[in-house]
């Protein structure tokens, strides 16, 4: 029974890690290499830098607009 428990507790404590991650939002995002290849440009087209979250103009312009970026003009 003892050993049964032991088992349990770290069994319990990944569980209530998880369980914790996902109810603060922490679930892992998902890169979307298919929205680069649609419009076949880089990942920095739209973001600050390759691997962050934060977008440029181009970013949040392709994300207000249906994910296209049909009528962009990127200012110079």
């Amino acid at each position: 029974m003892l050993k049964i428990l032991k088992s349990m507790i770290p069994v319990a404590a990944l569980a209530a890690g998880l369980a914790g991650g996902l109810w603060m939002g922490a679930i892992p995002t998902q890169a979307k290499p298919d929205y680069s290849k649609k419009e076949k440009k880089g990942c920095t087209y739209c973001h600050v830098a390759a691997g962050k979250k934060e977008l440029n103009d181009a970013g949040k312009y392709y994300g207000e607009h249906n994910h296209s970026l049909e009528g962009y003009t990127p200012s110079k």
